[in-house]
């Protein structure tokens, strides 16, 4: 058995033109070019992808592998998953290559033998290199080109791997760092044969879903509480990147917002434990990207207006300008093909790799103290009411019913406050999960109603556009009385969440 530890990336095919150029100073052990032939086979019912395990056939020149991949993991990014390699002399499997205890142990090995056939194909071109890097690690960097096949349906393959051969794992993200600087790489979580099945079964593309809670318990460690949460933000992050790639749904880029976030939120949560200067280089990253999606929200609010025509707006005289007004302002935020080219460029890549090499590589442990590494080794469940509690300190602070909040106050207060309940998303699981529920629902509502208040600012402006001082009018007793009910809601659910008892306390 070999574990293959490798980063893959998404490209476009003059992208091998970069690649010759950056390994051009670099010691290339082995070079060559393959035609690679690949046949992936499974049961009718799926039994081995239900295991998260492949089977393939490989030919190339004359010679034929079989290969078992059993189930892996992806790590901030970095593929890690363990393989059965045999050579063959046909095209039919046979399960007797491998191991009998490396196969899914609930179906006998005869019987997945009878029920196996061929579910589709690849055929591609891989040109590589055996590259040694300063430190002596060898990694392998391949450029795959060509398509995967399933019946009379095709999608093409354009992608460079890294695989560490020998050495370190920093390694391939130096290479890999090196790679993106010229932009146009996407770092992959999807695999070729996750491709294939996706094609074989018509399969459409994922679903938008919300960010889930950190499987934290009580007796993890805050280390491992603050490794698991970044870790559980990068899956989301890269889940819905791919989604808007097959898509271009804009829902999948507010949850990439949503993931950013909860990452700068980590950060501040953990703060006084991992030194906010491990991260600084990091945390500016993120702000800036946060920053290039700031227009979602704007978009957000103009979709609401704009929706059937504009129906929000039926009882205004001035609809119909309104609507031609918003649409035009929708039209000039940015548009799918730059954001395509935001996910492909190398600040984006370069963002995504140093925030994957930083939690492998556990790059915060040189700036801790004695005190500070004593900490993180505690249990997590001794320290997550004091962070909770400086959570809440801060929105008692904000929204205290003592602090009469106008509109313009309320939006200052969305971001902190959105991020604010992410905090518990790290620590949730800890406590009871109704008591957390009804804690957080006043202020879920709260934000809801901020966005509500927002989405008023797009006709505001557009007040004094009217010429017709009767419309004029309409309008801003229109958004007077939508404002007037929306904050005595606001005020109602703030008091609420005041009240309401923490629900880790």
């Amino acid at each position: 058995m070999e574990t293959e530890i490798e980063l893959k990336f998404f490209v476009f095919p003059e992208f091998v033109d970069t690649i010759i150029d950056k390994i051009s100073g670099a010691r290339v052990i082995e070079q060559s070019c393959l035609h690679l032939g690949n046949i992936y086979f499974d049961t009718p019912e799926q039994h081995l992808r239900k295991h998260d395990t492949g089977l393939r056939i490989r030919r190339f020149n004359d010679e034929r592998v079989q290969t078992l991949k059993t189930a892996g993991r992806v790590v901030a990014g970095l593929h890690q998953r363990p393989e059965y390699n045999a050579e063959h002399d046909s095209d039919t499997p046979n399960v007797h290559l491998h191991p009998e205890d490396a196969w899914p142990n609930d179906i006998a090995l005869d019987d997945l033998q009878a029920q196996l056939y061929p579910l589709f194909s690849t055929n591609f071109v891989r040109q590589q290199w055996l590259v040694a890097m300063p430190d002596g690690s060898e990694i392998e960097l391949a450029f795959d080109q060509g398509e995967v096949i399933a019946g009379d349906k095709t999608t093409p393959i354009c992608e460079v791997e890294l695989e560490l051969k020998s050495g370190q794992t920093d390694a391939l993200f130096t290479l890999a760092r090196d790679l993106c600087s010229s932009g146009g790489m996407r770092l992959g979580n999807q695999s070729k044969a996750a491709k294939g099945y996706r094609l074989a079964m018509d399969t459409p593309a994922d679903n938008v879903k919300p960010l889930t809670l950190v499987r934290t318990e009580s007796t993890d460690s805050v280390e491992t509480c603050f490794v698991n949460s970044l870790e559980h933000a990068l899956s989301h992050w890269h889940y819905h990147e791919q989604i808007y790639i097959d898509t271009q749904d804009k829902l999948a880029l507010q949850e990439i917002r949503i993931a950013i976030a909860f990452l700068r939120q980590i950060f501040l949560v953990f703060g006084e434990m991992v030194p906010k200067r491990a991260s600084e280089l990091l945390r500016q990253e993120l702000k800036w990207l946060e920053d290039e999606l700031h227009w979602l929200d704007e978009s957000e609010h103009l979709a609401y207006l704009i929706e059937e025509k504009g129906n929000v707006l039926r009882k205004l005289d001035a609809r119909k300008f309104l609507v031609a007004s918003l649409k035009e302002s929708a039209a000039s935020l940015p548009s799918q093909d730059e954001m395509l080219s935001l996910l492909m460029s190398a600040r984006y890549c370069g963002l995504l790799l140093d925030l994957s090499r930083w939690i492998l590589t556990r790059d915060w442990q040189p700036f801790l103290d004695d005190k500070k590494r004593q900490i993180l080794q505690e249990s997590i469940d001794g320290h997550s009411g004091t962070l909770l509690d400086r959570t809440w300190e801060a929105l008692d602070s904000a929204f205290s019913t003592s602090n009469q909040l106008l509109p313009t106050d309320y939006f200052k207060q969305k971001m902190r406050l959105r991020r604010n309940l992410m905090t518990g998303t790290c620590f949730a699981l800890i406590y009871d999960d109704e008591r957390r529920k009804g804690f957080r629902l006043p202020w879920l509502d709260l934000l809801q109603g901020i966005g509500d208040l927002m989405s008023l600012e797009p006709l505001r402006s557009r007040v004094q556009s009217l010429e017709d001082e009767e419309e004029r009018e309409q309008l801003q007793r229109w958004l007077l009385r939508q404002e007037r009910s929306i904050l005595h809601a606001m005020e109602q659910t703030r008091r609420a969440g005041l009240e309401y008892p923490p629900y880790w306390q």
